[in-house]
């Protein structure tokens, strides 16, 4: 996640690569679903900062797997209490099984009041977040707000299921409610200057020109589903969906699927914390 402070903006090199994996299946009708994971810190002189959510859960008869991506701003508190709470807070709401796209949207909300309640706690900063859910392995529902970036793969064909929330896109609201978007100081469009992104959890202090609300997308999982790749801006600032899919395709292990993007996008000198969650719906 991309924040401009004229305090704190230089970077340090690292001396070794600090990751994280691990992997782990579900199942639906046609076998198991399998997925992976791979988290590698950045080149900023703060600690990681993305936070995840693999795995999957079994309640009320069905079959849940959860998977998300939080990249934080501003320090990890924030990503840190949704990696704890925005799932949770989802899986509450009394409408889930009969409306999901209701209760995500709900849940986001609440969640974003419940961060701003205890910024006290939390500190100023916030996160991006990319959700997904899939139910009974047959029906997926991705979320987000930000821009790290749910790629499907449909018999090899990459199609985004989740819309990047970029100042210039949404220029127009951020200036309806008394913000600007400017490249200055720094070379990407930032809300106020600052803020590389024009929605996400927390920062209250830019709140009043931010939204949280997440655009949301449903699909069903058809035979010719074969991939869910999730990851953070590190990945996908020097990676396109196409070259992400080709890439986890190649291997029907999703944690050594995982581990290749993270290592591309290193490859290709991506300064940002990078994270990255493979899921295969066909073994």
């Amino acid at each position: 996640m991309d924040w401009f402070c004229c305090f704190n903006s230089s970077y340090s090199p690292i001396v070794g690569v600090h990751s994280s994996s691990s992997t782990g299946k579900g199942k639906n009708h046609e076998g198991l679903i399998k997925y992976g994971f791979s988290l590698i810190k950045g080149k900023a002189n703060h600690p990681m900062e993305d936070y995840h959510v693999a795995k999957f859960v079994k309640t009320q008869g069905h079959e849940l797997g959860l998977f998300a991506i939080y990249d934080g701003h501003l320090g990890n508190n924030v990503p840190a209490y949704l990696q704890k709470h925005l799932f949770q807070n989802i899986l509450k709401e009394d409408e889930f099984w009969a409306d999901p796209n209701r209760s995500i949207s709900k849940a986001y909300e609440r969640t974003d009041q419940a961060i701003l309640s205890h910024s006290a706690d939390l500190g100023r900063g916030g996160s991006t977040a990319v959700t997904a859910i899939l139910i009974n392995g047959q029906r997926l529902w991705v979320a987000n707000v930000g821009d790290s970036r749910a790629v499907l793969s449909r018999g090899g064909q990459a199609v985004q299921m989740s819309t990047d929330h970029e100042p210039n896109a949404e220029r127009g609201s951020i200036e309806n409610k008394g913000g600007f978007v400017s490249n200055m100081p720094g070379d990407v469009p930032r809300v106020n200057g600052q803020l590389a992104v024009s929605r996400a959890f927390g920062d209250k202090s830019l709140k009043s020109h931010l939204r949280s609300d997440p655009d949301i997308q449903h699909s069903n999982v058809v035979p010719n589903t074969d991939i869910l790749i999730l990851a953070s801006d590190g990945l996908w600032k020097v990676m396109t969906n196409q070259e992400a899919v080709d890439i986890a395709r190649r291997t029907k292990d999703p944690l050594k699927a995982a581990k290749q993007l993270t290592a591309e996008a290193v490859k290709r000198e991506s300064k940002d914390d990078i994270s990255c969650i493979v899921v295969r719906f066909r073994a």
